[in-house]
């Protein structure tokens, strides 16, 4: 059942999320967090998958023009990452390559010329069925250079701002039931 009072909230990285480790030094880190309702599926990649897939519209629209301002700068675009998920040469959530899957969580990320990075779609709470569990959204980056830098802080903000509306979005639509036990 959908509920329109659920709120994305910042929180600190979870500690027991494998993203606190994937750099030494990092540029941006933050995370989201969300909570979901008895029944919802507790598997980060179905989780994962639910998300991205239902992104308000508009994220579409963002994602283009960011696209129309990188390709002369030579960056990986969303639609080279698109045709890399068709190929399916590595396993991929979206345009996102898979990095590693546990039973609480998804990493998942990219690397470019300009900067790393990685996100970690995590289900805290997954192994206490009765008591509340939340799903966090985390996203560090690690850059390579002054273009990365660059980038960061002028995408920082929108990048929030994305994970905020993505995580209102996909609870306003109803989260994925558990599946069944056999």
């Amino acid at each position: 059942m959908p509920s329109e009072r659920m709120a994305a909230t910042a929180v600190a990285l979870p500690p027991g999320s494998a993203v606190t480790r994937a750099y030494t030094s990092v540029n941006l880190a933050d995370a989201f967090a969300i909570g979901l309702p008895a029944g919802a599926s507790t598997d980060p990649e179905v989780l994962a998958r639910f998300l991205f897939a239902h992104q308000p519209a508009w994220i579409g629209g963002l994602m283009k023009v960011r696209d129309l301002l990188v390709v002369g700068l030579g960056l990986k675009t969303g639609r080279h990452l698109a045709s890399l998920a068709d190929g399916a040469r590595a396993r991929r959530v979206g345009i996102f390559r898979v990095y590693s899957v546990s039973e609480t969580e998804i990493i998942l990320g990219e690397d470019d010329k300009h900067l790393d990075f990685r996100v970690s779609v995590w289900c805290a709470g997954a192994a206490l069925p009765k008591t509340s569990r939340q799903l966090v959204v985390s996203t560090v980056v690690h850059c390579h250079n002054r273009l990365g830098r660059a980038y960061i802080f002028l995408i920082a903000p929108f990048h929030r701002a994305v994970v905020k509306a993505s995580l209102r979005r996909a609870a306003r639509v109803g989260w994925p039931a558990a599946a069944p036990r056999p």
